[in-house]
């Protein structure tokens, strides 16, 4: 009796060690099966097509895929051909080895008794199991797998580093090499044919699916075993579906080349699925190439483009180059991600930013006239000047004049500011640029310039682009414009008509050019429906070509990308952006941009936002009593008066018509109205430091514009008298030294305005 109790507590004791022994092993740290052997890396399209497939470090395409990633069917065909006892075994399974041994001694065919977990021991451990030492060698290692790791583990582990043929290993790289597609993605078809390769990848060899008698015999044979399993299947079996082609390792995809580095560069992981839309991509790269062979003839040798979702903010299309493999242009480089001036692409920004500080409204009216800002004096690209022009049209034909002058009045932010909140990188101090920043005195990149444009059908967010197909839910949105503003610079933007047919596009396209100084650089950027499209022509080199200009060079590149992919039904349609509850639209006087008086007589419609749009009544037009006598203005009727209508623009504005062969009749002086502009100095603005060089006495400019031309002007500074213009000339003044001076000037009716300046000397 105590012997039998003795013996009952050392098996209890036995049995306690031998399962805390099993948990120990579990629990224990072990090596990560995942990295017994070097990955390769794949990228693919958002639909799962491969991009590109590399070679792991030691040359094999070898792509560790968690089986949580690989379809079950394949992962049941495996199991069904290989070891349709797997989950109930300890790694090894002696009636298959007995029955193997029988059939190969007796000849009838030779068949192997290796379960799946002495398979991937013979592999993890390099063994050679030929022999019998090598056998027993196998079978022990499999069951020291099975003691430390789960089968789930074992499974994905031999999926991984099954062969497939020639250095194609684990199902995760044949399935991207063979079929082109991720393992997640295999049908039933597809996991029958690649099932059977492991067990003689050198007959099965996929490459030579198409003349392989070992290859339709294994199939064959796995699709009985599965039909008897699962009958209902019976329909997708068939003897078609039985015969797959297979792609072979030539024929390996390389698309996207410049996007899909980018990924491989920034992106964690081996298996990356990036946002990319491969048949965007391919649009754009088609229609890009064939409009630089197409322009080779005026020097056009280069080209990128970008196409992002701006719901998603997620890269749909990246062309980096008009050629990846032409080394004479340098086309491994990505030119979406260089550093350029972007000419006038940044204007719809500074009227977003006008609208939201009050400073106009979509239809106010602007100056393009000849100013100058400090030292800086900007032309338009055109070397003339429109006079009046309402803020759609100097946006919608990129005048300079008026974006400068609109850009000198922002604050809080500024553009500058606004580009800083904008993440624009690597920018210099405020002060480097001045207003040169308006014309593309900075430098962005295709992807900034998209991300900003992308603000504008995001009611005004900012964010960030992505690349993988994942991560657009993580976005942090930042609010840089109001949702008014956004929405009408779109809607401005949406009624400039196109370069080859000069008509509205439809579905709209709310575009934008740019050309840099120098001939550098041509830009469009612009969004239909719900994308963003950048487009640069140039040379990476950074030379300059006449015909590098915006809306003759880049703009038909542009239409016509946008054009094909909507031909291929590639675009969603038009993406509707509501229109801001807040928003309004008013009746302005046409000419002068303010609210109507009753002299006013053409209106049209404005949009305005309550409580930021300027709004007072407009004094263009007046109704003064003319002495038909004298044709002069009587404050009292009499029997001899007669009422009229004039339009009182300022002096500037009457020499500007005047000189474009468009002279205004000329109002009399409202002596009784009280409206009578006053005179004042335009330039040299206020709170501007004018920076002299002593050695070159570089002159300030000086000019005062009133609304009726009354004779001289008389220009002093600390009372002294320095010169004398009419009203909208010009005049050169050189400060006889630094520091600040009283600027005054006086017309001869006794108005004046005066203006304090700081002289800074510089070497």
């Amino acid at each position: 009796m105590v012997f039998k109790t003795i013996v009952n507590k050392r098996g209890l004791a036995c049995l306690v060690f031998i399962l805390v022994s099993l948990v120990l092993l579990r629990l224990l740290p072990k090596p990560d099966l995942a990295l017994a052997y070097p990955s390769s890396r794949s990228v693919t399209a958002s639909r799962g097509e491969l991009l590109r497939l590399m070679l792991a470090s030691d040359e094999q395409y070898r792509l560790w895929t968690p089986i949580s990633q690989i379809a079950q069917p394949m992962q049941q065909a495996a199991l069904l051909y290989e070891d349709r006892w797997f989950y109930w075994h300890i790694g090894v399974n002696p009636v298959a080895l007995i029955r193997a041994t029988f059939s190969t001694g007796l000849g009838s065919r030779r068949i192997g008794g290796s379960t799946i977990t002495m398979q991937l021991a013979r592999r993890l451990y390099n063994i050679n199991s030929r022999s019998v030492t090598g056998k027993l060698k196998q079978a022990s290692l499999a069951i020291w797998l099975e003691l430390r790791y789960s089968k789930r583990a074992i499974l994905e582990a031999y999926l991984n580093y099954a062969p497939y043929g020639g250095n194609v290993v684990g199902v995760g790289a044949a399935s991207l090499v063979y079929l082109h597609k991720p393992a997640a993605q295999l049908n039933l078809n597809e996991a029958i044919n690649l099932a059977v390769i492991p067990q003689n990848p050198n007959k099965r060899l996929a490459d030579n699916a198409a003349t392989s008698a070992s290859l339709h015999a294994a199939r064959t044979r796995l699709a009985q075993l599965w039909l008897a399993k699962n009958p209902q299947d019976a329909a997708q079996l068939d003897a078609l579906a039985l015969s797959i082609s297979f792609k072979n390792r030539k024929q390996l995809a390389f698309a996207a080349p410049h996007l899909v580095e980018y990924v491989l560069q920034h992106a964690q992981g081996n298996i990356i699925q990036t946002a990319l839309d491969l048949p965007m991509q391919q649009t754009l790269e088609r229609v890009l190439t064939k409009y630089v062979q197409s322009r080779r003839d005026v020097g056009i040798n280069n080209a990128s483009a970008l196409l992002i979702d701006s719901t998603t903010m997620q890269v749909k299309a990246l062309v980096g180059s008009a050629d990846y493999h032409d080394a004479t242009i340098a086309g491994q480089v990505n030119g979406v991600l260089g550093k350029r001036s972007p000419g006038s692409t940044l204007k719809p920004f500074i009227y977003a930013l006008a609208l939201d500080q009050g400073l106009i409204h979509s239809a106010s009216i602007l100056k393009d006239a000849p100013s100058n800002f400090g030292v800086f004096t900007p032309e338009n690209f055109d070397g003339r000047f429109n006079g009046p022009i309402s803020a759609q049209d100097a946006l919608i034909r990129s005048r300079n004049i008026p974006a400068v002058s609109l850009a000198a009045k922002l604050s809080k932010p500024s553009l500058y500011d606004f580009l800083k909140l904008a993440q624009v990188q690597k920018l210099q101090s405020e002060q480097h640029y001045g207003l040169a920043l308006v014309l593309g005195g900075g430098e962005v990149t295709m992807e900034e310039l998209a991300q900003l444009y992308a603000i504008l059908p995001n009611h005004g967010e900012w964010r960030e682009l992505e690349y993988l197909k994942s991560n657009h839910l993580n976005q942090k949105p930042l609010q840089l414009l109001s949702d008014e503003a956004a929405y009408i610079v779109l809607d401005m933007l949406r009624k400039t008509p196109r370069p080859d047919t000069f008509n509205m596009a439809h579905p709209p396209i709310a575009w934008k050019t740019g050309t840099s100084w120098g001939f550098r650089d041509a830009w469009t950027a612009g969004v239909f429906g719900r994308y963003v499209l950048v487009v640069w022509v140039g040379n990476f080199d950074g030379v300059s070509n006449p015909a590098l200009i915006g809306i003759e060079t880049a703009a038909p590149l542009f239409m016509r990308m946008v054009d094909a992919l909507r031909a291929q039904h590639l675009d969603a349609g038009a993406f509707v952006t509501a229109q801001p509850a807040n928003l309004q639209r008013v009746a302005v006087c046409a000419a002068s941009g303010d609210l109507p008086n009753k002299e006013c007589p053409v209106t049209t419609q404005a949009w305005f936002i309550p409580g930021k749009s300027p709004a007072k009544v407009s004094t263009l037009h007046r109704t003064v009593l003319v002495d038909s006598r004298t044709e002069l203005v009587v404050c009292q009727p009499n029997a001899f008066t007669k009422p009229q209508v004039f339009e009182y623009w300022p002096s500037d504005m009457q020499s500007l018509f005047k000189r474009a062969g468009m002279p205004l009749r000329k109002p009399p002086q409202d002596t009784c109205s009280g409206q009578e502009q006053a005179l004042h100095i335009v330039t040299p603005m206020r709170g501007v430091t004018h920076l002299q060089r002593i050695r070159r006495e570089e002159p300030i400019l000086l000019r005062a514009e009133a609304s009726i031309t009354s004779g001289n002007l008389y220009w002093f500074a600390d009372n002294a008298l320095i010169g004398q213009t009419k009203a909208s000339e010009t005049m050169s003044w050189l400060p006889p030294h630094a520091g600040k001076y009283g600027l005054r000037v006086v017309d001869d009716n006794g108005n004046s305005d005066t203006r304090e300046i700081t002289i800074e000397s510089v070497e």
